[in-house]
């Protein structure tokens, strides 16, 4: 009977600790290589291959060593929210849809990242909104969602 509880304990905390959130990593990289410290800066630029740095086994890509060393003190405080993909579509159709890294807004000293393609620009949607409401949505989505690859 110990045996069996142990192992049920061994396996379930495989389980849970194997499952981590899921990043939009498109192009290998958080942000498709764009400078996640820059956006703090009100820029949106893409890293430089000099200037990689992996943290919760994501790789993020800055455009200088300051920027780099910024990220590494505090990584949390820089990492976009929902995994890197579109608050706005966690918001409203709690799904994952990869972004455009041009189009971010920092709200409250989080980066949300948003989809502007084909004609739908989603931060302009997310700003003729109720922006703390589709915040609550999307806080709420996201942990349903999180771990789907």
């Amino acid at each position: 009977m110990k045996k069996s509880i142990l192992l049920f304990l061994l396996i379930s905390s495989t389980y849970l600790y194997s499952q981590t959130d899921d990043y939009n990593t498109k192009k290998g990289f958080a942000a498709n290589g764009y400078d996640v410290v820059a956006y703090f800066k009100n820029e949106a630029s893409e890293g430089n291959k000099k200037n990689i740095f992996e943290y919760d086994g994501v790789k993020y890509k800055f455009v200088s060593k300051e920027n780099l060393n910024t990220f590494k003190t505090s990584p949390e405080k820089y990492i976009p929210e929902y995994g890197g993909y579109c608050a706005y579509a966690v918001a409203l159709k709690n799904s994952k849809v990869s972004i455009n890294p041009e189009s971010f807004q920092i709200t409250d000293g989080k980066l949300y990242l948003f989809y502007n393609a084909w004609g739908t620009n989603t931060l302009e949607l997310w700003q003729k909104e109720d922006e703390s409401l589709l915040i609550q949505k999307a806080n709420k989505n996201w942990e349903k969602i999180k771990f789907k690859k």
